[in-house]
């Protein structure tokens, strides 16, 4: 058994060998229409690469994208909701252990970093810490789409576009705010108005961190001696790095900055009137 194994990886690595030796030797010598600078800066601002929504208008591929993603999610959610969790056992299974690691990863966070309210919170961060990890895992599929020019692109993270990016990272700030109001009313506003660069810190971050990876990719496969082998290394080295760097950074701010601005703040303690008359007593008898 084990030499058949031995014999197939042996006949896997040398066909491996012959189709790169090959596709270095018989590759044209110019790889792409476009100049590195054109790659780059639509890789960015989508100006020529967008897809028809529906014959409605273009709009950038980050946001076929992100309702894909969305909806696989919400999908997965009502399967396992209706037909998996009534299935649930005293003795959980892969599946239901998984799920319940995943919950309680979650769960967790929100209680340790805001102990006074953090119902709401572990929803919030399970979400979108979903969101980020399969959403960031999504451009390693390759699915392809047709460009309103006709050119066939991969479609890729949808966070990589910065208007997705910043609409999380203001989701992301308004449960912050909500907490801040939740826990102090009225004097929680000010008190979470103190934190708006939270908006934009949050949002670039992620927005920087996704589109590296996408850069790096987009500049290996721009050149065709590096365009073998080499970027299945690194779109799987950084779509995984940030899928799940990304996902804790976000979750953790989140929740932080949610357990400070709930906090309640602490009453002053007011002295009571027999105190202070005792207190008078004391001092005319000593008078």
């Amino acid at each position: 058994m084990k030499g058949k194994r031995r014999v197939f990886i042996v006949v896997w690595l040398g066909l491996a060998a012959v189709f790169l030796i090959g596709g270095l030797l018989l590759s044209p010598p110019t790889g792409s229409e476009e100049s590195i600078q054109e790659t780059m800066r639509d890789a960015v601002l989508h100006e020529s690469n967008q897809i028809s929504l529906l014959g409605l208008r273009p709009v950038n591929p980050a946001l076929i994208s992100g309702l894909v993603v969305t909806a696989v999610l919400l999908l997965a959610a009502a399967v396992i909701r209706i037909f998996v969790i009534p299935r649930f056992k005293y003795v959980p299974g892969k599946f239901q252990m998984l799920l319940e690691q995943a919950v309680g990863l979650f769960d967790g966070l929100a209680k340790s970093n805001s102990p006074w309210r953090n119902g709401f919170l572990g929803a919030y961060v399970f979400a979108a810490g979903a969101y980020i990890f399969f959403g960031t895992l999504f451009e390693l599929f390759g699915f392809q789409a047709l460009t309103t020019t006709g050119r066939s692109i991969s479609l890729p993270a949808p966070l990589s576009d910065v208007n997705a990016a910043i609409m999380l990272g203001v989701l992301s700030y308004c449960v912050i705010f909500s907490g801040a109001i939740a826990g102090n009313g009225v004097r929680g506003i000010g008190k979470a108005l103190k934190e708006v660069s939270l908006l934009i810190s949050m949002s670039f971050r992620l927005f920087g961190a996704l589109l590296s990876g996408l850069l790096v990719t987009e500049l290996v496969y721009y050149f065709s001696s590096l365009s073998y082998v080499l970027p299945v290394l690194v779109a799987v080295l950084f779509t995984l790095l940030h899928a799940l760097i990304q996902s804790y950074v976000l979750t953790m701010l989140t929740a932080l900055f949610y357990g400070e601005m709930s906090e309640p703040a602490p009453k002053k303690e007011k002295k009571s009137h027999s105190t202070g008359t005792a207190q008078a007593a004391g001092i005319s008898k000593k008078a």
